[in-house]
């Protein structure tokens, strides 16, 4: 076998993602405030980008504003304003010749102290409680160390068991330091379990019913399904006992943390897409009020266009100035995409426009994807993350897109829109005799939709609608 080298010319194709189309596939998947976010970064990094402003707007609402000032001293300053009224309805005396009134009503004006501060986090709470106990050194790590370990629902993470070989201390110790987080409120903070969540608050509740401790202590998994009369024959009760009981039981808090929130800053959500309905047509429309206008520097322009004496100056604005302009054109592109994939959106759901969630159509990213013209990925990073405000709410891009099914009546029903015949049949329903999973079969096929008693049973699921049996009253 002989061996050699020899050089072949070959043409193949090859698929590969240049700079330039990977920076347009990030900006189409990103929201209006990734977005934001992403052109404010490039506005630091890349000195040829610059705001687009317009400066023959800017001169026509300062000319607009002025005059507006200008009236307003005129008729503040004037001889004609009405400063009598102005007092008495202000609640001043303007016949006060040292003022007195006016201070009084100064001085009655809410002071700074009387503002309400940035909410603080549960740890934060929750040491600030222990400072107010009368705790040596050691007992004050040991409840912060505690308090430190539990989470967003107030709940310990771990067993004492672990804890203290770790701190190299004796287990009392730390359940003497549990017993003083437990203490604190809300009340219910620092247990280890649902049963003793509910244990804490109701030692500090008065007169609470006399079965409540058992039934938290041995029924609590009945009590949640709605066995009462179980809970009654093993309680030796009536009926009407066990459900004021477990009424009573209802009202504690099972996440006594969740009252401090998340603790994350609010985000709002800025909708990328507007609707709006003008006469019997629905108009989509870019929402690109708070989206700045780029531009490329027309001071590094003139600089590319003149004579270059320093090659690398050179190379570094021609750089920057093709990323520029590949950004200009990735935004461009992003928001005609999304305006083509959101006016077929709404042309296809034209009907729940109209009549609400009922007629909400089954839809899939292929049909979108055929109708514009575009492969289904490029619809869903479309999608991903943007909003629609629309005459009825704001909408993910996201909620259009669902299962269902087409008879060949010409009928349509997604999912959501099945999901809301459910729910309007079991709210009408009688709560002595609520409607089986067969039952609500049988009445939604007399709505013209034909599905499972499975299919059923997995949208009340989705609801979060308990079984007949449970929703027994």
């Amino acid at each position: 076998m002989r061996l050699d080298y020899d050089l072949k010319l070959e043409q193949t194709q090859k698929l590969i993602i240049t700079p330039e189309l990977k920076l347009a596939i990030t900006l189409l998947q990103y929201s209006a405030l990734d977005l934001q976010d992403h052109i404010q970064q490039e506005l630091v990094n890349n000195p040829v980008l610059e705001v687009m402003e317009n400066r023959e707007d800017e001169k026509n609402d300062e000319a607009e504003a002025d005059q507006e000032l200008t009236a307003q001293d005129e008729l503040i300053y004037g001889n004609d304003f009405p400063w009598e009224e102005y007092f008495r309805d202000m609640g001043l005396d303007s016949r006060s010749e040292k003022g007195g009134n006016v201070r009084r009503a100064i001085d009655n004006q809410p002071t700074i102290e009387n503002c309400a501060g940035m909410t603080g986090t549960m740890l934060e709470d929750l040491l600030s409680q222990l400072r107010m106990f009368s705790l040596n050194d050691r007992q004050y790590r040991l409840a912060a160390f505690l308090a430190g370990n539990l989470d967003r629902n107030g709940y310990l993470q771990g067993e004492l068991e672990e804890f203290a070989p770790v701190l190299g201390i004796k287990v009392e110790e730390l359940e003497d330091a549990l017993k003083l987080v437990q203490k604190l409120e809300p009340p219910g903070i620092g247990c280890r379990s649902l049963q003793e969540c509910l244990f804490l608050q109701i030692q500090k509740m008065s007169n609470p019913p006399a079965l409540t401790i058992d039934i938290v202590n041995h029924y609590l998994p009945a009590a949640a399904d709605g066995r009462y009369r179980y809970i009654a024959s093993r309680l030796k009760c009536d009926e009407e006992t066990v459900k004021k009981t477990v009424a009573y039981i209802r009202t504690l808090n099972p996440k006594p943390g969740s009252v401090y929130g998340e603790g994350e800053e609010t985000r709002y959500i800025v909708p990328d897409v507007v609707v709006e309905k003008v006469e019997e047509k629905y108009v989509v429309t870019g929402n690109e009020g708070s989206m700045p206008q780029l531009t490329i520097s027309p001071f590094y322009q003139k600089m590319l266009k003149g004579k270059h004496t320093d090659e690398q100056l050179f190379t570094f604005v021609k750089n920057k100035i093709e990323k520029a302009f590949w950004l200009i054109r990735s935004i461009e592109q992003r928001r005609v995409t999304l305006f083509k994939v959101a006016q077929q959106i709404v042309d296809i759901q034209k009907p729940f426009l109209d009549q609400g969630i009922k007629k909400l159509k089954p839809l899939t990213l292929k049909e979108v994807a055929q109708n514009v013209g575009v492969h289904e990925s490029t619809v869903s990073r479309a999608a991903a993350n943007k909003y629609i405000q629309t005459p009825r709410g704001l909408f993910p891009l996201k909620f259009f897109f669902s299962s269902g099914f087409s008879k060949a009546s010409g009928s349509d029903y997604s999912a959501p829109s099945i999901k809301t015949h459910i729910r309007e049949i079991i709210d009408s329903e009688d709560q002595a005799k609520p409607l089986s999973d067969k039952c609500l079969t049988a009445l939604l096929k007399e709505r013209d939709i034909d599905i499972s008693r499975r299919t059923v049973a997995k949208y009340r699921e989705d609801l979060s609608i308990p079984p007949s049996y449970k929703r027994r009253c």
